[in-house]
């Protein structure tokens, strides 16, 4: 298999299922493939982060407000690897409560990844909602 092929099956498991334990409040999994080295940031749709200590704070606050997911799912629009960095660009469309309250909702997201000690970390996210009508 390609850089490529390996990197989008990464992303069709670890990664889908990381996103998926956090919209159920548990953020170990998305901690694990996150960079705890600098650079790292977020542009989030709710927060935003700059550095390994303020990422984290932000999991903390979204595993405390998500719960009982019960649809995620990733739509790509495009993903490229050169050598030890990777990006994607795509869809988020997730059923989850936050907050307790149940909402269905679309995120536009791009994330910067980084080849650490061999393995795929994200240094990067940027995601923002999409109108009911664009989603």
């Amino acid at each position: 298999m390609s850089d490529r092929d390996d990197f989008l099956a990464w992303l069709d498991s670890r990664w889908r299922d990381a996103e998926i334990a956090l919209h159920n409040g548990d953020a170990g999994a998305r901690r694990a493939i996150w960079s705890r080295t600098a650079p790292v940031t977020i542009l989030g749709a709710w927060l935003n982060a700059n550095g390994p200590e303020e990422v984290e704070k932000v999991f903390r606050r979204l595993e405390n407000s998500f719960s009982n997911c019960t649809s995620y799912r990733y739509e790509p629009v495009a993903a490229d690897v050169q050598g030890d960095l990777a990006y994607t660009v795509g869809y988020e469309h997730t059923s989850a409560s936050v907050n307790g309250e149940p909402r269905d909702y679309t995120l536009r997201a791009t994330q910067i990844y980084r080849r650490e000690n061999g393995e795929w970390k994200v240094v990067h996210r940027h995601a923002d909602t999409v109108a009911a009508d664009n989603a």
